[in-house]
């Protein structure tokens, strides 16, 4: 899972930028635009550099111990890996390989042919040594994401100068996918070392299309790398510009300062940027999200031990209202845990319940659980104390269902300090929560198997180890468990979805967790910026982009 990150205290450039954002507010207070021909802070309108804008800052650049948003972003830019998606699809394509693997009739022993001619920003020659390091190097060195293929892998050998064998512990039909998680690039064997914990946060030396020159608390800048193997970005450079708040990176935009918002806007001033479009003489680019929101039901407490309770909560959860009042429509409801940007994503718990105004359904439901106006059913939701968007979400659920069913259910929001509230979730201390789900690659397999597999427990005593006791569910199904497993070994994509279907099935039935809306991305871009788009799973590409004068 991806959290936003915290940041380190570096003290280069302190005093320049704080000069800096002086003068921004001052020229922002007096309203004052800047001049077509007014540099940018960090590059100069007509230098082809593009200037990004985010408020979330990367903890490291360093691939072994990169676990953030924040780092990916920037990773994409930088690094290469074995595979990766083309945009705008779910569809793997070869990147430093050459073609998708050779997979062993038993699911375990993956061979990879490799590109040739490259080499690492250092000039280091890119072989399957190079990635055997690389790969070995993210496990051993005991980073936060090391767990993604240290669990999976038996071993990594280069079996040909440009050759490379992967040996998995067990079948595991994601695993090309997982390859492509942004962390899992090539880096250079003379740059890096094996040990734990031995980390290289402010470097970085792989083999993408730019390199990194210098990284500073408020700029990170990327030169495009003249002796990429690929097809050569078409701008002169990116500089990554970290800003304290929501509202500096908004006034950024607005005035010109920086060529791209994004990373991260509040709804209202997405809503602002987006209506304001057309007169600012700005782009606006939209993508669908792969960012799950969900409410989990815990299964062992009282009432919701009771599977009708739980589907009762199912029936009356009214998504559209939360996507339009909270969310300015900026997300979609979600019916399935697996997101509609998959196509084995099936929308069961629409099917099941509709769109949380079957209040018939749900007083159904109630009835036979036993609760009237007499014995109302009470329900505390718990959410991250930090979080606006689910202080809101839980106080419109709580109005919501005091005006259609008065007497009969009452929800009461309760907040807790992240910490202790990620904590909590996993010793059972909460009814039911409301929590979000990053993905750590881009397959179905990553949205149902940390929610549903359970390694140990019974269906009396609940899931007491597993992802389903990690997520505060505690569900457990012998029959979910035999399906996640079988999905791993199966290479076959039609059997594959038809185990999905089924799984998504028994979900809705069993409601241990109900998906509630997935995300849309935005970023906002300058007028003469070309192909700036947005991507679902490589985010922000911008080796695509070409700035104009």
């Amino acid at each position: 899972m991806l959290w936003l990150p915290g940041s380190k205290s570096f003290r280069s450039l302190v005093q320049f930028l704080g000069l800096f954002c002086l003068c921004l507010l001052l020229v922002t207070s007096c309203g004052r635009r800047p001049s077509a021909n007014a540099p940018t802070p960090a590059t100069g309108s007509n230098s082809g550099r593009v200037t990004v804008g985010m408020t979330i800052k990367p903890r490291t650049l360093d691939p072994a111990d990169a676990y953030e948003l924040a780092s990916s972003t920037v990773l994409y830019s930088l690094g290469d890996r074995l595979y990766s998606y083309k945009l705008g699809t779910t569809q793997l394509e070869p990147q430093l390989a050459t073609a998708l693997p050779k997979i062993s009739p038993d699911g375990k022993t993956y061979t990879i042919p490799l590109r040739q001619g490259v080499v690492f920003h250092d000039g280091t020659p890119f072989n399957a040594q190079a990635m055997a390091f690389s790969l070995d190097r993210f496990m051993q060195n005991g980073g936060k994401p090391s767990s993604l293929i240290a669990d999976l892998v038996e071993s990594v050998k280069a079996s040909g100068e440009y050759e490379l064998t992967i040996k998995l512990k067990n079948a595991f039909a994601p695993f090309p996918a997982v390859l492509s998680y942004s962390g899992l690039c090539a880096i250079s064997p003379k740059a890096y070392e094996i040990g734990g914990g031995k980390f290289n946060p402010t470097k970085f030396v792989g083999t993408g299309p730019y390199k990194l020159v210098e990284f500073n608390p408020n700029l990170i800048r990327l030169d495009v790398f003249d002796q990429y193997w690929g097809e050569k970005p078409p701008n002169k450079g990116i500089d990554f510009q970290f800003l304290t708040s929501s509202a500096n990176l908004f006034n950024a935009f607005r005035t010109g300062a920086i060529d791209i918002a994004y990373q991260s806007l509040d709804p209202d001033q997405i809503a602002k940027l987006q209506a304001d479009a057309a007169s600012g003489g700005w782009q606006v680019l939209e993508t669908k999200g792969n960012v799950v929101n969900y409410m989990v039901l815990n299964t062992k407490s009282e009432p919701l031990n009771k599977v009708e309770t739980r589907q009762a909560i199912a029936s009356l959860l009214n998504r559209p209202l939360i996507v339009e009042r909270v969310l300015r429509n900026q997300g979609e409801p979600a019916y399935s845990m697996i997101p509609n940007t998959f196509d084995v994503s099936k929308p069961t718990y629409k099917d099941a319940y509709g769109d949380g105004s079957n209040i018939a359904k749900a007083k159904e439901l109630l009835t036979k659980a036993g609760f009237s106006q007499a014995k109302p059913l009470k329900i505390e939701v718990w959410y991250p104390s930090a979080s606006t968007i689910r202080q809101q979400v839980s106080s419109t659920l709580k109005e919501y269902v005091k005006s259609q069913l008065a007497g009969v259910v009452e929800i009461e929001p309760r907040s807790e300090e992240s910490a202790s509230f990620f904590a909590n979730i996993r010793k059972g201390v909460y009814q039911a929560a409301l929590v979000n789900w990053y993905p750590d690659f881009s397959d179905a397999d990553n949205f149902i198997r940390p929610f549903l597999k359970c390694e140990k427990g019974t269906a009396k005593t609940g899931c007491e180890k597993g992802g389903s006791q990690n997520q505060g569910s505690f569900y457990y199904s012998d029959r979910m468990n035999q399906l996640i497993q079988q999905q791993l070994g199966e290479q076959n994509p039609q059997q594959r979805q038809q185990i999905f279907a089924e799984i998504q099935d028994i979900m809705a039935k069993d409601v241990p967790i109900i998906p509630l809306w997935q995300t849309k991305d935005y970023a906002f871009a300058r007028k003469g910026l070309q192909n700036a788009q947005l991507d679902p799973i490589v985010q922000l590409p911008l080796w695509k982009i070409q700035k104009g004068a």
